[in-house]
């Protein structure tokens, strides 16, 4: 029998912003390719650019991480109209 189920890569945090750990390990994977990402980042645009497009660079991949988190987790409770 098929569970009806949504399964989440990203739960919501009971307590604060955002979400936890994956539980899944396609947030596992998506967690691991952002660190190495920001590394790489760090080795190559950082040095060759400066700390201003290395920041922007950064942001942009934590934007995309939020967006993924956003697709694939748990919906916030301030987003549910949860208190």
């Amino acid at each position: 029998m098929a569970s009806t189920e949504k399964k989440y890569w990203f739960p919501a945090k009971r307590s604060g912003w955002g979400w936890g750990l994956p539980t899944a390990w396609q947030g596992w994977l998506v967690c691991v390719i952002y660190f190495a990402l920001v590394l790489a980042g760090a080795g190559a645009v950082l040095p060759r650019h400066g700390a201003l497009c290395f920041f922007a660079y950064t942001g942009a991949l934590t934007l995309l991480l939020v967006v993924i988190c956003m697709v694939k987790g748990e919906r916030l409770p301030w987003l549910r109209g949860n208190k």
